[in-house]
């Protein structure tokens, strides 16, 4: 999904993570753009977090 500024694929680093029942990302992209209220729809962990994220699905089967 293209953000305002941030086509799909871009990578960028979670520099704000709040909320108690609908939890929300504010990104910063490498391109330098920053977009708020966003969450697990629009962002997909990579590296480490991925990576942790497969063994924890793959212990769960």
């Amino acid at each position: 999904m293209d953000l305002d500024g941030a086509p799909q694929g871009t990578e960028g680093k979670v520099i704000l993570a709040n909320g108690f029942n609908w939890l929300r990302y504010r990104i910063l992209f490498t391109n330098g753009t920053e977009v708020g209220n966003l969450d697990h729809r629009h962002i997909e962990p990579i590296g480490r977090s991925a990576k942790r994220l497969a063994r924890q699905a793959k212990r769960a089967r």
